[in-house]
């Protein structure tokens, strides 16, 4: 072939046998390519499928916690979180999910859209469908086992179970050693959640050890804590009228647990040594315990103070602060006590609280104080031991120095603890677990080389293509799944959508909703010729206007293709015959336009049009010119490593290579069939990530000359083209690892892609808009429905065409077969149908295709 083009050529290393060599993942359908065929083979692979990522900002996330104004810690925290997250993220919206305790009511700020009554399960159901619709990227669920319904807390798995975006929950409490329901529930929540956060290092250790995760779905996030002035706490109590006193402080909701009263039994020890000191216990009894047992608790608490005669020096603010009024306490403390009964203590807010202010902090060794007060951050006290904690208050009184100290290391990590830190490692974790995306919902075809299989492919439903359709055309765009008619309509679409009937006409008989949506089609692009200049309109509104003045060349290119496909199938009354009368005057015109792709539209077109009148000089003319050109872009184009028509990778790409595939063979131009091969050989290969699945060229990609391909965003149509194509060079070839690359392609419908996640809906027909960096776009617009509903009938098509006899479809229109593949290791042997030897031998055998394909 260098005689032919003055330079030679090469195949791109990993054309074909990257993507199908290697072990097969048969759950998935797709390979896993040996190491030794990745990256050095590949100038230009990205070495990180995720450094390829280009990550777009989040747009929406969900809370699912408790929510102020109820009085619970877990809903200070998640508001607070909210609140910080939204300040960091530009353009992020965040909602609430409230989780409401039963008989109660709140009034619920404007971004609670939902309530969740925690003990009716049917509520976590309804939540589920909500965050569904609402198109959330991600989840956040706030957990403690106490404030969902159900044994354990179990009806949150209720919402867990249903929702489509991943989950990513923040444990408040990891039990190590939970009774048979607590066990019960924690399994599957860490079994339905993307990733976990715990705010301590013992709940890394714990879910390690306890519940066997994997350390890397486990992330380490402080609990956060308001930005705050380092001040002397002389300054504010002289605001509370405490400037004489010594202050100790503890806060938050009141109840059993907390060991107050060993800070209590502490104080007359303290009270002789500074008869100053007052130790004031801010905060409302718990809500619960109060429905529960009322003030009961506080009422002990109050008896065992003055059983002390502690009435001077023990004083409770029995209300709950709001975050001002609490930080002016805090601020005003000199030391902090934070006296826990028992170790197993995951998390304190207000042990953190205190510490971010730059507290002395006086605590028993519970898990997190271990954590937050290492490094002499505080001091530590044997559980239940007044005299240890009045020792260690009496030694910061005492000494300025020493309390100085404890205070600024104090501070100094508090400073790493401060919302917007946490709030930019929950959205980095956000961002990094929206772009894996959820799991376990595709069912994707498998591949199996070298084997008999039966392949039940989805049924062509037309039923979403209706839905689209009036009676002008189909409409080009729809929000969600309701067409948007103030686009209106586009010449694009409505040839894509005749030459899709056409096509499906071959499989099976048209319905007569679709033997009139045809008609539609076609009088769509009968009105947007335009004889006297010889071009097509493409845009009208959905006013019947046309938009704009004709001269839509790739459109006029794309009713060509679409009027050579009617005429090729034929049995189509008098549609045939009008497509063949309209050929003959759309056609010309193309050898005026410049677009590559006009020309390769035309050309398939024109294959079309001498299927059935094999010999019409004009239209062999017209082919050897276009061809001829689209050719020539190629070989001005290509290089050893670029092996394009042109400096850029742009959209609908593989229709270039089917185009020059088809006309070469057709013409049995050698140098033609074998460019064509190579450029899409080198194209699957760029669109193979490293683990074997299709990427197809992303819109991002756009406007970059000779750059490795943006993955993002990620369009259907570029997978009908691949899967055409493909299915072409196997049709041609004979080599059925085209076919598996056809079908490696079409998988990425059903969820083998970036995503994991299916883009079309078999049932109705419908598909996505395509994959953005985290998500699928929500809306089902024309192009991508016609893209879904093309390969799928192509694939269909081939299957039947080139399986035995026995290939059927059943009442649905699901095409039912059982092809045998061609084995890797085995030689194909077919000749071309013009009778020549495929390209995979041209050049007595010594191009480098037929090596690369392991020839």
């Amino acid at each position: 072939m260098s005689d032919l083009v003055g330079r030679p050529l090469r195949v791109h290393p990993a054309m074909l046998d990257d993507a199908v060599a290697g072990d097969m993942d048969l759950r998935r359908g797709v390979t896993r390519s040996s190491p030794e065929r990745l990256s050095t083979k590949r100038p230009l692979a990205a070495k990180n499928d995720r450094e390829s990522r280009a990550i777009a900002p989040l747009r929406c996330i969900a809370v699912v916690a408790t929510c102020v104004p109820r009085q619970c810690g877990i809903a200070t925290f998640a508001e607070d979180l909210r609140l910080a997250m939204t300040a960091g993220g530009p353009g992020l919206s965040a909602m609430t999910v409230a989780v409401t305790d039963n008989g109660n009511r709140y009034d619920y700020p404007a971004h609670v859209p939902l309530e969740i009554v925690q003990e009716d399960r049917r509520s976590y159901a309804v939540a589920a469908d909500f965050l569904n619709v609402a198109d959330v990227e991600v989840i956040s669920i706030q957990h403690e086992f106490g404030i969902f319904g159900g044994a354990a807390g179990e009806y949150v798995l209720e919402l867990m179970r249903r929702v489509h975006a991943p989950i990513v929950t923040t444990l408040h409490t990891v039990l190590a050693g939970p009774d048979s329901d607590q066990r019960r529930v924690m399994d599957e929540i860490i079994a339905r959640s993307a990733h976990l956060i715990v705010m301590a290092e013992k709940g890394r250790w714990i879910l390690e050890t306890v519940y066997a995760v994997d350390a890397e779905k486990i992330s380490v996030v402080p609990h956060g804590v308001p930005d705050r002035p380092f001040i002397d706490p002389a300054m504010a109590k002289r605001d509370l009228a405490l400037a004489d006193r010594t202050l100790l402080m503890t806060f938050g909701l009141l109840g059993p647990g907390k060991g107050i009263e060993t800070a209590i039994r502490a104080m007359p020890q303290l009270v002789r040594l500074h008869p100053k000191i007052l130790y004031m216990i801010v905060g409302a009894t718990h809500p619960v315990l109060r429905q529960r047992e009322g003030e009961a608790y506080r009422q002990q608490l109050t008896t065992l103070t003055e059983k002390l005669n502690l009435a001077d020096n023990v004083c409770f603010v029995d209300r709950y602060l709001s975050l001002d009024e609490l930080l002016q306490y805090l601020s005003s403390c000199d030391i902090y006590l934070s006296p826990y009964p028992n170790e197993a203590q995951i998390v304190s807010g207000t042990l953190a609280y205190a510490v971010a202010l730059g507290k002395a902090v006086v605590s028993t060794p519970f898990w997190h104080a271990r954590e937050l007060l290492a490094d002499q951050c505080g001091l530590l006290v044997p559980f239940d031991a007044p005299d240890g904690l009045a020792q260690a208050v009496h030694s910061l009184i005492s000494d300025d120095g020493l309390r100085s100290e404890v205070r600024t290391r104090a501070y100094a990590r508090g400073r790493t603890m401060t919302w917007p830190h946490v709030a930019e490692q929950y959205l980095r974790i956000f961002s990094d677990v929206r772009m894996k995306g959820p799991s376990g919902q595709a069912e994707i075809i498998p591949l199996l080389l070298g084997a008999v299989r039966k392949r039940e492919l989805p049924p062509v439903v037309t039923a979403r293509l209706g839905a689209m359709t009036d009676n002008v055309g189909i409409i080009q765009h729809a929000h969600h799944s309701v067409p948007d008619r103030k686009h209106g309509y586009c010449l694009d679409d409505n040839a894509r959508a005749l030459q899709l009937m056409a096509e499906i006409g071959q499989l099976r008989p048209l319905s007569s909703d679709e033997q009139r949506m045809m008609l539609v089609f076609s009088a769509f692009v009968e009105h947007a010729w335009r004889p006297a200049e010889g071009q097509f309109h493409n845009f009208m509104g959905f006013n019947r206007e046309w938009i704009g003045r004709a001269g839509a060349d790739d459109a006029h290119g794309r009713a060509v293709w679409a009027l050579g496909t009617v005429v090729r199938h034929g049995n189509r009354g008098t549609l045939d015959d009008w497509a063949a009368a309209r050929l003959l005057e759309f056609a010309p015109p193309l050898v005026r336009l410049s677009s590559p792709r006009v020309w390769a539209y035309g050309l398939l077109g024109i294959e079309g049009f001498l299927a059935r009148f094999p010999g019409h000089l004009g239209f062999e003319r017209l082919r050897s010119e276009l061809s001829s050109r689209l050719f020539q872009r190629w070989h001005d184009a290509a290089t050893p490593d670029w092996l394009w028509f042109e400096d850029r990778l742009g959209y609908d790409n593989a229709r270039l290579c089917e185009a020059l595939l088809i006309a070469g063979h057709a013409q049995s131009n050698a140098s033609q069939l074998e460019a064509a091969l190579e450029s899409l050989g080198w194209l699957m290969a760029v669109q193979t990530t490293e683990t074997g699945l299709f990427r197809p060229v992303g819109t991002e990609s756009f406007g970059f000359d000779r750059k490795h391909p943006a993955p993002f965003d990620q369009q259907p149509i570029e997978v009908w083209s691949a899967v055409s194509a493909c299915l072409a060079a196997a049709k041609i070839t004979g080599d059925q690892r085209w076919s598996v690359q056809a079908w490696r392609a079409f998988n990425w419908f059903l969820g083998a892609n970036d995503l994991g996640v299916p883009v079309a809906d078999s049932v109705s027909g419908a598909c996505f808009d395509g994959l953005h960096p985290d998500r699928r776009n929500a809306n089902q617009g024309a192009e991508s429905t016609l893209a879904y509903l093309a390969a799928l009938t192509a694939i269909a098509l081939a299957e039947e065409h080139t399986s035995h006899p026995a290939a059927r479809h059943d009442a649905s229109g699901a095409m039912v077969a059982e092809p045998t593949t061609t084995p890797i290791d085995e030689p194909v042997a077919s000749q071309c149908c013009c009778g020549n030897t495929p390209a995979s031998r041209l050049s007595g055998g010594s191009s480098r295709l037929a090596s690369d394909l392991g020839q």
